[in-house]
């Protein structure tokens, strides 16, 4: 069973996230922050992490940034889940290896839930 983590301050959203991938058979944990999410992800080991950028305590590109650092965190597969647009984003992501880059208004959660099939080549 592949595992997902959801690193997302909109407790709605990420549930209902959670609740998609549970459905296709993924094992989820979630985090409301870059901060929570670091230490999540450092016990849980994820194979793909689902990040919002814009978050209280720690930014998600901020955690990536440190998780990325990691011995145990350089590979994990990220896909960045947000609403800032492309253009807008820190342009230090293009520097860390990210798979996919989503406008969450652009896709549906079923839409999403591919995605993560598709990069995980499930």
């Amino acid at each position: 069973m592949q595992r997902i983590t959801i690193i997302e301050d909109n407790e709605t959203l990420a549930a209902l996230y959670e609740f998609k991938l549970n459905l296709e058979g993924f094992e989820t944990t979630r985090a409301r922050d870059g901060k929570e999410g670091l230490l999540l992800t450092e016990s849980f080991r994820p194979d793909l992490i689902l990040l919002d950028l814009l978050m209280p305590v720690m930014s998600g590109d901020e955690m990536l940034e440190k998780m990325r650092a990691t011995r145990w965190g350089s590979s994990i597969r990220v896909i960045i889940l947000t609403n800032i647009s492309k253009d807008e984003s820190p342009s230090a992501l293009r520097l860390l290896n990210v798979d996919r880059y989503i406008v969450k208004a652009h896709y549906t959660p079923s839409q999403v839930v591919s995605i993560v099939h598709e990069v995980l080549g499930t």
